[in-house]
Order: structure tokens, then C-alpha cells, then sequence
């Protein structure tokens, strides 16, 4: 393994330089339900197999288009669960089929994105990989890739590596990453340590944390060497490394289902933020590329419809705008996924999702409570529509 310390460089060193990437294996972490986004994303069907931008591409094969100028199919892994899998195959023809990681259960980011650590590194000893998820939304490919460039310039020097979203506004619904000094590495200007994690803060401490400049949101995306992170997992998180250890050693033989179905269901379900990030930033090991790249998680009706246009003093709509008909209506989000025709006069900031079996009305002030209606369905015995 290389040594995890990078030496620092002089002002002289930091010019720009073709970046190999050789080595860099993308990770596609594609679970979750999104729940938030109920009833259009639903279990067996969830967001990222969904085109939410009315650009004619899931948010799956988007994450596919950006990340294949940085790569390649070959190079390219997604981690998903077994009923998604065959939709995952159909969406991403040019995925080879031994590169759909498939999951049993759900068990969280840490065993999803240590699964692909442990099958890349049995395959390529050197290999750097970068998880990104399958359901988020970037604008600003050339700094996106610059990001990721510089991310893989720092994970080679022994750093996980996390790419720091510049907050538009003091968010609550996102973690954030706090600056420390830069580290001078050449080919990476813009690296610098992770002195700490935050948790979602409530909306005065997140104002305070954008007044400081020192803040980025925590987009959970990573980039690291697949040994170092497994060498992290072994650290801080041994009952997981052990199982996936396991996981992985059969993953190329005939044994590879039967020790799947034994180890993965119990295996300790915990984000990757929590198994490794945190705890190794504690330890200086982690190091974050500012970004200058647009992004979002998608990850409710409000901040979907702020991904559309919109005419002015008009709702947004998802869909075929014909069948929307306003009269004094402000803001909003219609989706029209039923085919029938939905009318709104007189009420501002609705979000009304109509689908052939369930009918969404909410404010986009109240949609990050979505999922509670999803818990109410599910305690109602309502499978077939969740």
C-alpha cells in the first residue's frame, strides 16, 4: 500500500498537470426508496429509475453520463438491490452484468459502498474508487470533473476524500464538512483537511456556519484508495469488514450466493459517514475538494421543483403541461401522472402529485413529512401502493 502521508509542495509544484485516471473505478451506490417522493417514487420503482427533470434520462443514467468522461463501462460498479437489478441492466445496457453488485437487503451506505471496496481492490490492487449516488442531481460537468480529478489526486496520497458542496443557503436537510488548512498537493491546489463532520443543524446554526465561509454541504459523495478504506472499515467498523471480507472472498466462485445469503443480512446497517468519515477526520485522514458545481439531492417535492421551469406566478409541472389548468395560482408543483386533467384556483405553493393509484396534496413547505404518509400506509396494511 502507499504510504498515507503526502509530503507538502511549493507554489512552484501546484501547475496544472494531465491527471491519470487509470486507476479510478466508479461506485454507484442505487438503493433507498425515496420515500420523500412518494407516490411517484414508490419500492419497487424508487427515484433514481425515475426521470425527474423531464430530460429524457433517470436520474441513474444521468450519474452513468457524468461519470463515464471520468472513466469507463468496465471500471464503472453499481451496488443495488436484487429487485432493482434487472431495471439497473436495462437502463445501463453497457454496464457488464458482473459489475450490478447485487444486495439481498438494504444494510446502509457502509456495507454497500465496502462490498465495492472489497471486490475492486481482489481485482485491482490499486484501485481508487469514487461512490457516487444514483439519485442526485449535478450541473457543471467540467467542474464536477476537475472535483473528481483533484479527489483522486488526494485519495492516492492514503486520504478518504470527500467533494464539498458550496452552500446556496442555510440548508437544515444536509450534513456539512468544516475547512481546515489546505494540504499543497500537486495536482490537487484545492485540497484541504476535514477538521470535522456536523450533523443537520436547525436553521441559526446553519446561518452561522455559512457567515464563517469555513462550511460545505456534505454531498456524500467519497473517493478513496479501495485498500485504505477497507483498511478504515477494519479500524472502525470490524464486525462489517469482517463480514464483507467474507462476501468478497466468494464473490468469484460458485459459493458466492450462499455466502451472500448468510453474511449480508447480518451485517451492521450504518452510513459511511458514520463507519468511516467521522472517525477518520477525528484521526486527520480525510481531506474535502471545494466545489464550484451545482447540485442537489433531489430529495423532496420542493427542491424537485426547483429543478423545473416555471412561467411566472405559475406552479411548476412534472409531465404534460396541458393538462394543468390554474387560475390565480402561485408556485407549486403539479404532476399529472394519472392522464387526467388537474385543476388548482385560488391555492399557492401546492404540490399536487397525481398518479393511477394514489393522489399526493401537500404544501412544498410541509414535503420533507412526506415519508410519514409512507409509514401511515404501510401501519394501513396499503402495501401495493408503497
Amino acid at each position: 500500500m502507499r504510504g498515507p502521508w503526502a509530503p507538502a509542495w511549493s507554489e512552484d509544484d501546484l501547475e496544472d498537470a494531465q491527471i491519470d485516471l487509470s486507476d479510478f473505478h466508479a461506485v454507484v451506490p442505487a438503493g433507498g426508496a425515496g420515500t420523500r417522493l412518494w407516490p411517484l417514487s414508490r419500492s419497487h420503482r424508487p427515484k433514481f429509475l425515475l426521470d425527474l427533470t423531464g430530460r429524457g434520462r433517470t436520474l441513474l443514467q444521468s450519474t452513468w453520463d457524468r461519470l463515464l468522461p471520468l472513466t469507463e463501462a468496465s471500471r464503472t460498479l453499481v451496488v443495488t438491490g436484487r429487485s432493482h437489478a434487472d431495471a439497473v441492466s436495462a437502463q445501463l445496457p453497457e454496464l457488464p452484468a458482473e459489475n450490478i453488485l447485487r444486495e439481498p437487503c438494504q444494510r446502509d451506505s457502509a456495507a454497500a459502498i465496502g462490498l465495492a471496496a472489497a471486490v475492486l481492490v481482489r481485482r485491482d490492487p490499486d484501485a481508487v474508487l469514487g461512490s457516487f449516488a444514483a439519485d442526485h442531481n449535478i450541473s457543471g460537468r467540467d467542474d464536477f470533473e476537475s472535483s473528481v480529478e483533484e479527489a483522486v489526486v488526494t485519495a492516492r496520497r492514503g486520504f478518504v476524500v470527500t467533494i464539498g458542496i458550496a452552500p446556496s443557503h442555510p440548508a437544515t436537510g444536509f450534513g456539512y464538512i468544516r475547512l481546515g488548512k489546505r494540504l499543497r498537493l500537486q495536482g490537487a491546489p484545492n485540497a484541504r483537511r476535514v477538521l470535522q463532520f456536523k450533523e443537520k443543524p436547525d436553521a441559526r446554526t446553519a446561518s452561522a456556519y455559512l457567515s464563517t465561509g469555513d462550511y460545505r454541504w456534505n454531498g456524500g459523495m467519497f473517493v478513496a484508495r479501495a485498500d485504505v478504506l477497507l483498511e478504515l472499515l477494519g479500524e472502525h467498523a470490524p464486525a462489517l469488514h469482517a463480514g464483507l471480507q467474507r462476501i468478497a472472498d466468494a464473490w468469484d466462485t460458485p459459493r458466492r450466493d450462499a455466502v451472500l445469503a448468510e453474511q449480508w443480512p447480518a451485517l451492521p446497517s450504518i452510513a459511511i459517514d458514520h463507519a468511516v468519515a467521522e472517525p477518520a477526520a477525528e484521526a486527520g485522514r480525510v481531506a474535502v475538494v471545494p466545489a464550484t458545481f451545482g447540485w442537489d439531492d433531489v430529495g423532496d417535492f420542493s427542491s424537485l421543483a426547483e429543478l423545473l421551469p416555471a412561467e411566472v406566478d405559475e406552479p411548476r409541472v412534472l409531465g404534460d403541461a396541458d393538462l394543468v389548468i390554474t387560475e390565480q395560482v402561485a408556485g407549486g408543483l403539479v404532476v399529472p401522472a394519472n392522464g387526467r386533467v388537474v385543476a388548482l384556483l385560488g391555492v399557492d405553493d401546492l404540490v399536487v402529485v397525481d398518479t393511477p393509484d394514489a393522489l399526493l396534496v401537500t404544501t412544498r413547505a410541509r414535503a420533507q413529512e412526506v415519508k410519514k404518509l409512507v409509514q401511515r400506509a404501510k401501519d394501513a396494511g396499503l402495501d401495493s401502493v408503497v
